[in-house]
């Protein structure tokens, strides 16, 4: 006998309704909506961390070609030179590196990290990342992080 709860031997019973589907829907983005932003600050801090280990990465490299070598990197050398053989002769007989484990990596926004002769306050040289802006000054995130340039 054929109950009047199926059709076609499918049990109707089963699944949720297309008004029960939008209930969840929208519970669901009320929760993105509320986690989300919070989240996402915790991305960008995180960024700005990892750009500040990155520098002193750098930073403990610089110190050794320095010892190996005698001087920092050339402004022309730039970060390069601590995997790569420098091309002056003299430079290039003290250099015991690759100074990095792996290339010369990217800040966490995937710009390039800025290296430039001398610093500010008296510092040799400034190494330094411009920021999730990847432009000179700002603020918060989009700030300048590591040994900074003398002011122009």
């Amino acid at each position: 006998m054929l109950r009047m709860d199926t059709c076609y031997g499918v049990d109707k019973s089963r699944g949720f309704t297309l008004i029960e589907m939008l209930v969840v829907l929208v519970i669901v983005g009320m929760l993105a909506g509320l986690v989300g932003p919070k989240l996402f600050g915790r991305v960008d801090t995180s960024k700005v961390k990892t750009t500040e280990a990155q520098i002193k990465m750098f930073r403990g490299a610089l110190e050794t070609f320095r010892l190996d070598v005698g001087r920092y990197p050339e402004q022309a050398e730039g970060l390069l030179v601590l995997n790569q053989t420098p091309s002056e002769e003299r430079a290039r007989m003290r250099w015991h590196g690759p100074y990095l484990d792996q290339d010369v990596p990217l800040d966490a926004w995937g710009n390039p990290y800025q290296y430039s002769l001398p610093g500010a306050n008296g510092q040799p040289y400034a190494l330094y990342s411009l920021g999730a802006d990847g432009k000179a000054g700002g603020q918060e995130i989009d700030a300048d992080i590591g040994v900074l340039p003398p002011a122009r």
